[in-house]
């Protein structure tokens, strides 16, 4: 499923340490102050040993100049859909359609640096998704993939694990054949496989069947490998950066993919 999910009044203390100066700490005659004149130059303020102070070195004023601003948010991403990424997540896998009715796209993994905050870690690289385009009310046979942030922690594939550190399960159950959308083979697909946690028991095998909302919400929405196409719901990345996403993404880092149109997710 989509991770869609004052401060208190400061009290003025100037009364009371005025109250103090009158009372506590006044005395009845107040020494005469020493006289001054107004026109002798202020003494220049010194260091311990009596030379004049340095000022702040050039090269630390420098630095704070140069010091990375860190990203809040990732990048194309407005505040709200932002605010749907878990606090606890420190990868994000971005996937980014030109338009509402695009069936290609742009994928980019990120991570939260705690200094920069999000930096690019891998890509951008080229992606299919859906035939009609994206839709923020998924139904099954729609030809659209769904818009939203949603967890990733489970993969699996007909090929044996190329090194990544999510669960994978190795299954021939994997295997597809017959021809997408343009007449391309769809042999080698699932090859290697991420299940995004759309209408899913996460934790489990992206072969798993069961359906939290209902057949009719559609399911088995993955990243696979791309078969030269548009898909029925799936992201799809060509074999190489499939591999590279999979030994990238760590279960520690919490990660999620956050797609959608570019107007939707700036939001």
């Amino acid at each position: 499923m989509p991770v869609r999910k004052g401060a208190p009044a400061l009290l003025s203390a100037g009364t009371l340490c005025a109250a103090l100066l009158l009372t506590g700490c006044a005395s009845p005659t107040p020494p005469a102050p020493a006289p001054t004149s107004a026109s002798a130059p202020r003494p220049a303020p010194t260091s311990g040993d009596g030379r004049p102070a340095a000022g702040p070195p050039a090269a630390a004023a420098n630095d704070l100049a140069s010091a990375p601003v860190p990203a809040p948010r990732l990048p194309g991403v407005g505040p709200a859909t932002q605010a749907l990424v878990p606090d606890g997540t420190t990868q994000a896998f971005v996937v980014t359609g030109a338009t509402a009715d695009s069936n290609t796209s742009t994928a980019t993994l990120y991570r939260r640096d705690p200094v920069r905050g999000w930096i690019k870690a891998a890509g951008p690289w080229p992606s299919h998704n859906a035939l009609r385009g994206w839709t923020d009310d998924h139904t099954a046979g729609d030809l659209r993939t769904p818009i939203g942030v949603f967890r990733i922690g489970d993969a699996g594939g007909r090929l044996p694990d190329p090194g990544a550190r999510l669960p994978y399960d190795e299954d021939e159950l994997f295997a597809i054949s017959g021809t997408g959308f343009m007449g391309e083979p769809l042999e080698g697909s699932f090859d290697h496989v991420i299940a995004i946690d759309y209408n899913r028991v996460p934790g489990r095998t992206p072969l798993d069947k069961e359906r939290p909302l209902g057949d009719e919400k559609g399911g088995g929405v993955w990243i696979h490998v791309d078969h030269g196409g548009p898909t029925q719901a799936c992201i799809a990345l060509e074999l190489e950066a499939m591999r590279e996403l999979l030994r990238a993404l760590d279960p520690a880092a919490e990660p999620v993919v956050v797609m959608g149109p570019a107007s939707e997710l700036a939001r």
